[in-house]
Order: structure tokens, then C-alpha cells, then sequence
């Protein structure tokens, strides 16, 4: 297939041992309070979000200790040892996600492999995420998930502007130009700089009301 991805930054994804926990770190580390989300039953986990500029936000997930163990790993690596204990020290960026136009166009066009399409709801909300049946983050979380929204109304829509914005985001990775390869297969060459670093790395700096900050 030929012809550009339609593809932008539609959120990224902040993992924590606790809900509270990462609500707590981003409101003292941004001056933001992430407000809410919801459940996501299918996969036993819940989160908050806060908007980082239009169709753009910023969501902290964790395991729902309420929620049911799905059949299947959970998403993002949530299920993941070495991740879990990563994060039970404090929160990280762990992954971000892209809005696609054309999810199986942008899925025949990867130049990894995204996994399949799968239909999730919350609330009113419907998407279709790419998932892989491993529930890994593609490159070490360097590279996107890919969403594609069934709604015509996003998250980022119903949330207030608290003076949060990205202002850019960034990666490091033992094999950078395969990272850059599946970004720009997807549209996103421009979307994150990727340097080398001898572990995966992702971080976004964030204008916020304390100042610049960094996830």
C-alpha cells in the first residue's frame, strides 16, 4: 500500500501501582489534578485524565483492584513484572498512544507489527485500539498504539484547559533507527525525537502552571 498515514498524538499513557498514587504525583509535579475517567471492565483497569491541548490529553491507568482479571494480558504491559515494579516505586510515562484516520490502512503500512484491532467502549465512548495478544508495547512503548475513535466526540473535549500542554516528546533506544523506521512508516517522523540509550526511555516535557516539566 502507498500514500502517507493520516496519524497525530492523541494521548499519552502514565502507569502507577495505585490510581491515587498517579494522581497524586502529576497534581504535585504539574499543579494539574487529573480528574476521573472511568472503568475499563474489559481489561480491569481504570484511570484519570487531563487535557493537554485539542483531541490531545494525558491519561494515568492502573490495575482496578475492584475490576475483574481479564482472560488475556492486559494492555500496555500492565501485567508485566519488571513494569510493575517500576512503577510501584513512582509513576512513569510508559507509552503513548496515535489517532489514526485509517486504522487498517495504518496497520497494513507498520512496519512492525501493531497487533490486531480491538473494540473497546467506556461511558459513551467507543474506540477500536490496536492490541497485540501479548499486551506489549510496541518498541519498548516507543512507538504507538493506534486508535481510531468511533465517536465524534473525543476526551479531550470535555475537559477543562488547566494550563497542561505537550510541548514535546522524546525517546531513547539501544536501536533508535528502527524506532524512527516505524514512525515513519505511520506518519509520525515528526511526532518524537529518538536518540540512542542503552535502555528504552520515553519522556515528554509538558508546559504546565509550575513551568516546564518533564514525565
Amino acid at each position: 500500500m502507498t500514500g502517507p498515514v493520516a496519524a497525530e498524538i492523541d494521548h499519552l499513557v502514565v502507569a502507577a501501582a495505585t490510581l491515587a498514587q498517579a494522581i497524586e504525583y502529576v497534581g504535585d509535579l504539574t499543579g494539574v489534578v487529573p480528574r476521573p475517567g472511568g472503568k475499563h471492565v474489559t481489561m480491569g483497569t481504570h484511570n484519570a485524565v487531563a487535557r493537554l491541548g485539542p483531541r490531545c490529553y494525558l491519561e494515568l491507568i492502573a490495575i482496578d483492584p475492584e475490576g475483574t482479571k481479564p482472560g488475556r494480558p492486559r494492555w500496555f504491559d500492565l501485567d508485566d513484572a519488571k513494569l510493575a515494579a517500576a512503577v510501584g516505586d513512582r509513576p512513569h510515562l510508559i507509552h503513548w498512544v496515535a489517532r489514526v484516520a485509517d486504522l487498517p490502512g495504518a496497520i497494513a503500512r507498520a512496519k512492525h507489527d501493531p497487533g490486531p484491532a480491538v473494540a473497546s467502549a467506556r461511558g459513551d465512548y467507543r474506540w477500536r485500539l490496536t492490541l497485540p495478544d501479548d499486551g506489549k508495547r510496541p518498541g519498548d512503548g516507543l512507538v504507538p498504539t493506534l486508535i481510531a475513535w468511533d465517536v465524534a466526540k473525543h476526551p479531550a473535549d470535555a475537559l477543562p484547559d488547566d494550563g497542561l500542554s505537550l510541548v514535546e516528546l522524546a525517546g531513547s533506544h539501544p536501536s533508535p533507527q528502527s524506532i524512527r523506521d516505524a514512525l515513519a512508516a505511520l506518519g509520525l517522523a515528526d511526532a518524537m525525537r529518538v536518540t540512542y540509550g542503552a535502555a528504552p526511555r520515553l519522556a515528554a516535557m509538558l508546559r504546565t502552571p509550575r513551568g516546564l516539566v518533564t514525565l
